[in-house]
């Protein structure tokens, strides 16, 4: 009985200490991902930041400077920045 106790605590912590973090945190990343709409300022995973000029199913469309639009998948997007970001932002132009 005791042989099955150990493999069984230590897969209850590595469950706890490995998988349940990086199931909440893909949740968050599937929830950010389709709560994005039109306008807002996104920043890409290679660093690139813009505004969502338009959706659909899975490419968006950024405008990263006046005229210059690129197209990325929704995969590459790695975090909406926040209104208040965004205002400080305008405050240091």
């Amino acid at each position: 009985m005791d042989a099955f106790i150990l493999p069984i605590a230590l897969f209850a912590i590595f469950y706890f200490i490995v998988f349940r973090p990086q199931r909440k945190q893909q949740k968050e990343k599937t929830k950010m991902l389709s709560s994005m709409k039109k306008g807002d300022r996104i920043m890409t995973t290679g660093g690139m930041y813009g505004t969502i000029v338009s959706l659909k199913d899975d490419e968006l469309t950024l405008e990263v400077d006046e005229n210059v639009r690129i197209r990325f998948s929704r995969g590459a997007i790695a975090q909406v920045i926040p209104a208040e970001e965004r205002a400080k932002e305008v405050v240091k132009k």
